[in-house]
């Protein structure tokens, strides 16, 4: 199947640089409901049958548009949440949030035992995320689109897609309404393009 993965829009909270993970958490800025608006445009002609969001507030108004454009139920599912961020929620200091992204980084590297201080390990983490996506695989649309969070985002493809790994998305964090596109199935997964760049199909190093 064919997985668009999209990070929400931009928050208040990501105006400031805070690692804001609660829930349900805040909504869109005024910029972030206009990136919100033109999503379906981005996404052009992709055959979309069926539209994921987070738990969270600001992925649902981020999904809504594109679910009414495409003319699809939305489905929330609290498996699609951004990583906890434990002892570091709503801080913004540089450090901790390298030590936060590091974390996120080590998982993409395979390094699931790592934990965030405070919040989950990678094991906790993609297992919510991995139930989501088998279900969406199971329920047969041949595409479908996730809106979840960037931390999410960026570690869970970089550890399930063949060809991407942590130096790959490490260098390349996602901008709100930021794209990737996977296919593949629950047995494999291979990156098609990243912020709408094509992904090299060997192995990133």
């Amino acid at each position: 199947m064919r997985l668009i993965l999209i990070r929400h829009g931009q928050t208040p909270s990501n105006v400031i640089g805070a690692l804001d993970t609660t829930v349900p958490g805040p909504g869109l800025t005024e910029l972030g409901l206009q990136q919100a608006s033109i999503v379906g445009a981005l996404l052009g002609d992709e055959p979309i049958a069926a539209v994921y969001a987070s738990s969270q507030k600001r992925a649902q108004q981020t999904a809504e548009p594109l679910a009414r454009l495409r003319a699809v139920d939305l489905h929330v599912r609290d498996g699609l949440r951004e990583v906890t961020a434990g002892e570091l929620e709503m801080l913004t200091d540089r450090d901790s949030v390298r030590e936060y992204i590091g974390t996120c980084m080590a998982w993409a590297n395979g390094e699931l035992d790592a934990r965030i201080r405070g919040g989950e390990n990678g094991h906790e983490a993609f297992g919510r995320f991995d139930e989501v996506i088998a279900e969406i695989v199971a329920s047969g649309a041949e595409t479908a689109a996730v809106v979840s969070h960037g931390a999410m985002l960026r570690s869970w493809a970089g550890f399930a897609a063949r060809n991407l790994d942590a130096g790959f998305v490490a260098e390349r964090p996602l901008p709100n309404t930021g794209v990737v596109v996977l296919n593949g199935d629950t047995s494999g997964w291979h990156a098609e393009s990243w912020r709408g760049d094509a992904v090299p199909s060997s192995l990133l190093a």
